[in-house]
């Protein structure tokens, strides 16, 4: 499973998720009662359904219904503060956690810090003291670190200056988008198209064992041997933590298996000092006749998780 299919996957649970609870709350404030309460949440459940549609049609952009879901979840959270007094302030690490799952780092800080004189003119302000002040800085500050690590790291393997020692390869969105320009050009040209696909089992183990310069050193190395040996209008991108497609326009059979002969030798005589002689493993794909575009991106990810199961 890629990640963009598991991305989708926990947004389509985020969102069902969401429309279940704020349903449940609306009944529960029906039974016992809280007509006054009852507007707000019912207003919100509509809400959450009205996004969770919008993430099934293809034509609107993702983030349209995130900002819905984000807003719903402060919504309800300031309402349920306003509205009753004694309800714990722990609630509000709710739109904390939820700014940083639906938000960019610097986007989620900025709403916090812009929200933050918002929950201190509540009813339940009086109850506010400067330990749930530093408690609530403390929480911001946790809630930020995940992403920042997070964002650290891609920034380091995704790097694309071919003077660093990082990997100089396009992103799987940007690879699949330069693939899918070529496989049409390919149809329409009676043009040949082959890709490559290049497994590197030493790359987890590096950055375990060894920290992250052994894995960049790996990655500079393979993006190196690569750049050297192929030509300019190839496109070599990462399509997995450890996995790496080559796009070989204007290449037959016989020809992607010359350059997959070339780059095995290479690269098996490039030796690094903590990892050793680099093992790569390799396999050639070609589109069918007539084989849609999906379904040759399917086989590319088949043909690359054998390789990491070999």
């Amino acid at each position: 499973m890629t990640e963009q299919q598991l991305s989708g996957r926990l947004m389509t649970l985020a969102y069902s998720g969401s429309v279940c609870m704020m349903a449940a709350y609306t009944l529960w404030l029906y039974a016992m009662g809280d007509y006054r309460d009852l507007l707000i949440p019912m207003f919100v459940t509509l809400l959450l359904l009205t996004a969770l549609l919008m993430h099934y049609s293809q034509d609107l952009a993702p983030v349209i219904p995130r900002i819905i879901l984000l807003a719903s979840t402060y919504v309800v959270v300031l309402a349920a503060m306003y509205y009753q007094p004694s309800t714990p302030l722990i609630w509000l690490g709710l739109p904390i956690a939820a700014s940083f799952l639906l938000l960019p780092l610097w986007g989620a800080l900025f709403l916090n810090v812009v929200c933050s004189p918002i929950w201190w003119l509540l009813p339940s302000a009086n109850d506010i003291t400067p330990s749930v002040v530093l408690g609530y800085s403390a929480l911001i500050l946790l809630s930020a670190l995940p992403p920042w690590e997070h964002a650290r790291r891609r920034a380091l393997l995704r790097a694309t200056d071919p003077n660093d020692s990082d990997c100089n390869a396009y992103h799987i969105d940007t690879l699949k988008e330069r693939l899918h320009n070529e496989y049409q050009r390919a149809a329409m040209l009676n043009k040949r198209l082959a890709v490559l696909v290049l497994h590197l089992p030493q790359l987890d183990m590096a950055e375990e064992q060894f920290g992250q310069r052994a894995q960049l050193a790996l990655l500079g190395t393979l993006c190196s041997e690569v750049n050297s040996r192929c030509r300019d209008h190839d496109l070599l991108g990462r399509a997995g933590n450890a996995t790496f497609w080559l796009v070989l326009p204007d290449t037959s059979e016989s020809g992607a298996l010359l350059v997959r002969e070339r780059l095995q030798r290479a690269l098996s005589r490039c030796v690094l000092v903590e990892t050793g002689h680099l093992d790569t493993r390799i396999s050639a794909c070609l589109p069918c006749q007539g084989e849609s575009f999906e379904r040759y991106i399917q086989r590319l990810e088949v043909r690359a998780q054998a390789l990491v199961d070999a």
